[in-house]
């Protein structure tokens, strides 16, 4: 059982929504979002990973284009 199914929170400062994915800091570092503590994982609630999805949409477009 790993920590999202064990209840952990979401890592964005003031946020108490419990969190639905984990992603590594590499991910994350590159957007706006302030989060409460530095690590190697961040736990993210639907509405932050559906804004972080929107904010990195051109790069993950770039990343299939460099791959594919």
């Amino acid at each position: 059982m790993g920590r999202v199914a064990k209840g952990i929170g979401c890592s964005v400062k003031g946020c108490e929504n419990p969190s639905s994915r984990s992603l590594s800091m590499s991910r994350v570092k590159a957007s706006h979002l302030e989060l409460a503590k530095e690590g190697r994982r961040v736990y993210l609630c639907k509405i932050h990973w559906r804004e972080l999805k929107k904010l990195t949409r051109e790069e993950r477009r770039l990343e299939r284009w460099r791959w594919g």
